[in-house]
């Protein structure tokens, strides 16, 4: 799995803009995130991003009107990592000041990251629009008339290009990871980290746990610091049911989800996860845990099943979906149609784009 979902996600919204008919460029690799609460080190990124900004002024002033930004655009700021650049520039050449997934948390109003809160909030007060993917960042947006839903996105050729090959990457893995190829295959696909995600993978092991009688072999897909837990997690399991791949490189992942059946996680505290969409997108239905941004992205009873938090919904879910094969079958040729439909590139596209028009006329 690729380590970032944030900078995959950065070079879609670059791709989707694009392909609206916009140019885009990356303005800066500034990073501006202070993971600790360190006021002296936070003090010091500001500086480093206000003379970042100062030399971004000077080098727009010093083109030909019809050469400069016509709009600024930052993806992802919160109170760990404000936009420092961005509305800076904005301001100084008079452009609309636009922003994808910011975050609210009003409970760092006080405290070691005081300062950097409050420029996220001026940031939101200057934007001229507020992309939102999750509904629960949306409704902590101080304005919520400047909240703009857009719904998570990928491009859809790579798993495109796989559904039909589902047959040869399928031998392929069994060959490879000694599976039972008449079994169905279950996928998690998720970094191994601690915290949420390894919350996720202990409830996943303790739901599987909970129906041994249920024909299944897990695919685990995943690195992390917290692998060595996540693989205690299973311990029950191995080798006979758990299969651990380890890191997959991204290109790779489009084959390794046509192969399997079903994806499974729990996503705890997920803001949307984008594996979900990706194995929708190559044909497999998903059982997941529901949370509103997770509820953007698996139509329920359609393209797979959404169930309460915890062991005993999650369990039942799962032994649910795999008793219905035709059910899950179907799900699985319909996944691929409301991915295309809703979540493409092209869907992004005329999405945005009707935002930025909107924003510059405002």
């Amino acid at each position: 799995m690729n380590p970032s979902g944030d900078r995959l996600m950065a070079r879609l919204l670059m791709q989707a803009l694009e392909q609206a008919g916009h140019d885009v460029t990356l303005a800066s690799r500034f990073r501006s995130r202070e993971a600790v609460g360190d006021p002296e080190r936070q003090a010091r990124l500001q500086k480093v991003g206000s003379g970042l900004a100062k030399r971004l002024i000077r080098r727009y002033k010093a083109l030909p009107a019809r050469q400069r930004p016509q709009l600024w655009f930052t993806y992802h700021l919160y109170y760990k990592a404000p936009d420092w650049i961005g509305p800076a520039v904005a301001a100084a050449l008079k452009i609309p000041y636009v922003v994808a997934e910011a975050s609210v948390a009003h409970k760092r109003a006080s405290g070691p990251w005081a300062p950097s809160h409050r420029a996220v909030l001026q940031a939101l007060e200057q934007a001229a629009a507020v992309v939102t993917f999750n509904p629960l960042d949306a409704k902590l947006i101080p304005d919520q008339d400047k909240v703009r839903p857009l719904k998570a996105f990928l491009d859809t050729a790579p798993y495109d290009a796989v559904r039909p090959l589902r047959g040869e990457y399928r031998q392929a893995l069994a060959k490879e990871q000694h599976l039972n190829p008449e079994l169905p295959w279950l996928l998690a696909a998720a970094m191994t980290r601690p915290g949420d995600k390894l919350a996720s993978y202990q409830l996943l092991a303790q739901a599987l746990r909970a129906i041994p009688d249920m024909p299944w072999q897990l695919v685990i897909a995943g690195d992390g610091a917290a692998y060595e837990e996540v693989r205690q997690a299973f311990a029950w399991a191995q080798p006979e049911r758990v299969r651990f791949l380890g890191r997959v490189q991204p290109e790779v992942m489009p084959a390794l989800y046509a192969a399997c059946d079903l994806l499974v996680w729990p996503a705890v505290n997920e803001a949307f996860g984008m594996a979900l969409l990706e194995a929708q997108a190559a044909g497999l239905p998903v059982v997941a845990g529901r949370n509103p941004g997770v509820e953007t992205l698996v139509e329920e009873g359609v393209t797979g099943y959404l169930c309460d938090p915890g062991l005993a919904t999650f369990a039942a879910s799962v032994r649910e979906i795999l008793t219905q094969t035709a059910s899950r079958s179907a799900m699985g040729e319909t996944a691929p149609k409301v991915v295309a439909e809703n979540h493409s590139l092209l869907a992004a596209a005329r999405r945005l784009n009707a935002i930025l028009e909107e924003a510059s006329r405002r």
